[in-house]
């Protein structure tokens, strides 16, 4: 499902400043080292400090999800938990995989003279790896992860949204923002800038049209073409 290229250029036309997700609209961030994987390795890490995961944490899956719960569970474990994840973030990155279309994008808005911030709720180290690995830092203005040790920074919170707007000298009517949750246009809505959603799985598409999704896409190349 594709908005009509008419549209998303419509939606697009107005936009100074693009607010950029990473894990989908970028890459795919554990395509080379499956969140599974390092979300047992965070427990691994847990266990050689003499700590282990809260319950609940036991078996989850999603890295990002057991930050939160080991944060939500045990605070004073934040900081070497967000620390060790960051790590295996950067780690990741370098076997992830680019999403088709989502260099595309970036040197769209360079070329049509608009800025791009990442906004992530990865470890902005990690982005950071990604763009210099892939020659792509030039085209990002600004990258703004996950404040280290505070998880509650991480989307549907809209902190990063509004501290990249902040640093980018812009305003919520001059954006838009491209993302591939529901939790990115909760976090949009919130800052009040319009959330162009990337349905890149099955029913993706439905769950970002409920959530309030301006135009929704599946392929990064399309929002690449109506930028120029």
């Amino acid at each position: 499902m594709s908005a009509a290229p008419e549209s998303l250029a419509d939606v697009l036309r107005p936009v100074k400043h693009v607010l950029l997700d990473f894990d989908g609209p970028v890459c795919s961030v554990f395509a080379g080292l499956p969140a599974p994987e390092v979300a047992q390795r965070l427990r691994e890490g847990l266990l050689a400090t003499g700590e282990q995961a809260p319950p609940g944490g036991e078996h989850e899956v999603d890295p990002l999800a057991l930050l939160r719960l080991i944060s939500d569970a045990r605070p004073d474990l934040t900081g070497i938990s967000d620390s060790m994840l960051a790590a295996l973030e950067s780690e990741a990155v370098r076997v992830g995989r680019p999403t088709p279309g989502g260099e595309s994008v970036l040197l769209a808005c360079a070329r049509s003279g608009r800025t791009v911030s990442v906004v992530s709720n990865n470890a902005g180290v990690a982005i950071e790896t990604y763009l210099a690995d892939h020659g792509l830092s030039g085209y990002v203005s600004g990258v703004f992860g996950r404040a280290p040790g505070d998880p509650s920074s991480m989307k549907p919170n809209p902190r990063l949204l509004l501290e990249a707007m902040e640093a980018a000298g812009t305003q919520p009517e001059e954006c838009v923002f491209i993302g591939d949750a529901v939790r990115d246009v909760e976090a949009g809505d919130a800052a009040r800038v319009p959330t162009v959603g990337y349905a890149n799985k099955p029913g993706k598409d439905a769950r970002l049209a409920a959530a309030g999704a301006i135009a929704i896409v599946d392929s990064m190349q399309v929002i690449a073409d109506a930028l120029l």
